[in-house]
């Protein structure tokens, strides 16, 4: 490891690596003069971080959250140099991933850094961490606001750009909250607020870090901040969208596959018209008409528009990476109502470039674990009223979270039921997902909840906190599933016609890996993503505990790959998500292939099956003569090859043909993928 550094009273001084993370106790107490912000969410506030300039004139931070069970206690002290970029650096702490050291120090003229997950140097750049106290960020904020770029370490640059403005008068002070865009840190525009000062305000993205004294207006600057970025991103999709992309199309000497049979079918063509397949045929077997474009697809597969069955998003470059990326449609259980509603209505209406949606909204009961971002009731009548509140909003569905009350479950999933709504989610704590299906459910989310069917009920009792990831990593190793338990539950499944969404490539990192790295799902996107981001996306595996070792988590790791097979086995269908970014999507697609399945039944998992579970196989999840044209044209061959689909050549939704290049480089991806 190197030499690290240590800061203390303000001054850096040089010492060895510390063997285990600081303890809480021994991290900084902030003093009373330090700026407080709240982390908040749509419902609840989960902790606090505070800022602070010690008397050495060193910028110090301290973060304190809770989130559902999971607990982050990190600080950090900062160096600022003479030219405002940071020139010592050291987080010290505990998150949900394990130890949060990270350090960068100056030295002869070198900035050099040690992440926990990549070392390096530089002469100049601005350097941000891979993680700790989020109001770090702020110093970044601030330093591009009056400059309007800086290069970053280890490389490329940040560059800013001014949103609007929005006066706010508060009893805490009247204050100016200016919205600014960072580029290059992401392959989305960071945004950030600033107070008139140029002092950091509020950071928002699924939650928000907001100055004490301001969070009641959370959801204010959340409107302006999603309606700049939806400014920005309708501007993108006239350059894509247009009368000329929706022109008739032929595809030719592709490899088909064909999602309803379930097979590849080599040299074929395929043609659309007017948002639709028109007809499907052998290669050249389609004539052109004059002027209709042929694209030559030889040593391609074209497949259904890929789907993403559990994806999470936060606004249009969001949606427009997950097009990039070769989805057509998503569903998404868990945004909330007003973004579901917001973005549904501007893709259907052409405003911008994104996957078609099926939505769901969270319920939870009132709860200090309580899902973020959720309608909170605290009634059976209130929880019925929450089900109704989604169908008048025309969503798909409704998603029941963790701290639910178990007895409201059946009563709310028989008025969803009447209303054509489906059921799904997470299962309630001291509930086994048995008893979930019994009550209404028509879909398990989360593989770790099928597990949950023969955990110990000290688990099943506390599963809205960490034991829901803990609990499988201890037993799930130990599980029969040929005994009677877990038979009996696979047989309920089939008896209902019970969907399961595995999202099984949460646990490949965080149950195998010890040390921080790149997952198989991010390591072929290496290179092509903003170094910052690709940075963060290093991550080890869940930090042991109670004397679980990293074999017996990979143990369990390997039971739940079995898992997906026996669900194979018995017929139970499963639909591929991601709760991601959703570049994850091929690497789940990839582990159904490596539990078991057949490339053309794990592909079906993300094409045919979320649309037969949507209802709208009728109209899509096939490349059928009569149903819409959301199609992916890629490099190679699939049948061989399931990474294959990564590497997106052309994209057609709803009969609009993208170039996947060009998807790409407006998604803020700076090549094809691996």
């Amino acid at each position: 490891m190197g030499r690290l550094a240590l800061f203390t009273a303000g001054l850096l001084v040089s010492t060895a690596a510390t063997a285990h993370p600081v303890s809480k106790e021994e991290l900084f107490d902030p003093p009373e003069h330090a700026t407080q912000f709240i982390i908040v969410s749509e419902t609840n506030t989960h902790g606090s971080e505070w800022r602070w300039t010690t008397d050495n004139g060193a910028e110090a931070f301290r973060k304190s959250q809770s989130l559902r069970g999971w607990i982050t206690e990190t600080d950090a002290l900062v160096e600022l140099g003479p030219d405002g970029k940071i020139h010592g650096l050291e987080i010290r702490g505990v998150t949900p991933s394990g130890d949060a050291a990270e350090t960068l120090v100056s030295e002869d003229g070198r900035l050099r850094w040690d992440s926990g997950a990549d070392q390096g140097e530089g002469d100049d750049g601005f350097y941000l961490p891979r993680g700790g106290p989020e109001a770090i960020f702020g110093l970044l904020a601030e330093h591009v606001f009056p400059t309007g770029a800086v290069d970053l370490l280890p490389t490329g640059k940040a560059t800013s750009r001014m949103g609007p403005s929005v006066e706010i008068e508060d009893e805490d002070g009247n204050i100016t909250a200016q919205l600014m865009f960072i580029d290059g840190l992401s392959t989305n525009p960071t945004p950030v607020w600033l107070d008139q000062e140029g002092r950091h305000l509020a950071t928002i993205n699924w939650m928000g870090l907001m100055r004490e004294g301001y969070e009641e207006h959370f959801m204010t600057l959340k409107a302006v901040q999603e309606e700049a970025a939806a400014a920005a991103t309708e501007a993108i999709a006239a350059r894509f969208l247009t009368e000329e992309a929706r022109a008739p199309i032929i595809f030719d000497n592709v490899i088909l596959f064909d999602a309803v049979a379930g097979v590849f079918v080599p040299d074929r063509a395929v043609a659309v018209e007017g948002g639709k397949i028109v007809a499907i045929a052998e290669a050249g077997g389609i004539a052109p008409r004059n002027g209709v474009r042929v694209i030559d697809g030889t040593g391609k597969s074209l497949v259904p528009g890929l789907w993403d069955a559990h994806k999470h998003f936060s606004n249009g470059y969001d949606l427009l990476a997950n097009v990039a990326t070769g989805m057509t449609s998503i569903r998404s259980p868990g945004n909330g109502t007003a973004e579901l509603v917001t973005f549904g209505a501007a893709q259907r209406e052409g405003k911008i470039v994104a996957p078609e949606i099926f939505g769901t909204p969270i319920i939870d009961q009132k709860h200090p674990l309580s899902a973020q971002g959720a309608d909170l009731v605290s009634s059976e009548e209130e929880a019925i009223a929450a089900v109704r509140k989604a169908h008048e909003n025309g969503l798909w569905g409704v998603k029941f979270y963790t701290s639910m009350n178990p007895e409201w479950i059946a009563p709310a999933a028989e008025e969803a039921h009447r209303l054509g709504l489906n059921v799904l989610g997470h299962v309630p704590a001291t509930m086994r997902p048995s008893e979930a299906v019994k009550a209404g459910y028509d879909e398990v989310t989360h593989l770790n909840f099928i597990m949950m069917e023969a955990l110990p009920q000290s688990v099943v009792d506390i599963s809205n906190t960490a034991a829901r990831f803990e609990g499988p990593a201890q037993y799930a190793k130990d599980v029969g599933l040929d005994g009677e338990v877990m038979t009996a539950f696979f047989d309920l499944l089939k008896e209902r016609g019970t969907w399961v969404d595995p999202t099984i490539m949460i646990f490949e990192g965080s149950f195998t890996y010890t040390d921080p790295q790149l997952a198989p799902a991010y390591q072929p996107y290496a290179g092509t993503l903003p170094a910052v981001f690709e940075r963060q996306l290093n991550q080890g595996g869940y930090p042991l505990f109670g004397g679980v070792t990293r074999e017996d988590m990979q143990k369990s790791y390997q039971k739940m790959l079995d898992l997906i097979g026996k669900l194979d086995d018995e017929g139970i269908k499963m639909v591929a998500g991601t709760d991601g970014y959703g570049l994850e999507l091929v690497r789940e697609i990839e582990i159904y292939e490596i539990a078991g399945l057949t490339k053309e039944e794990a592909l079906r998992t993300a094409t045919l099956y979320p649309a037969m579970l949507v209802g709208i196989d009728d109209r899509t999840g096939s490349i059928t003569v009569g149903k819409e044209a959301d199609m992916v044209l890629v490099d190679g061959d699939v049948s061989q090859d399931l990474g294959a689909l990564r590497r997106v050549v052309t994209v057609v939704s709803d009969g609009y043909v993208m170039d996947g290049d060009e998807l790409r480089a407006a998604a803020g991806f700076s090549g094809m993928p691996k």
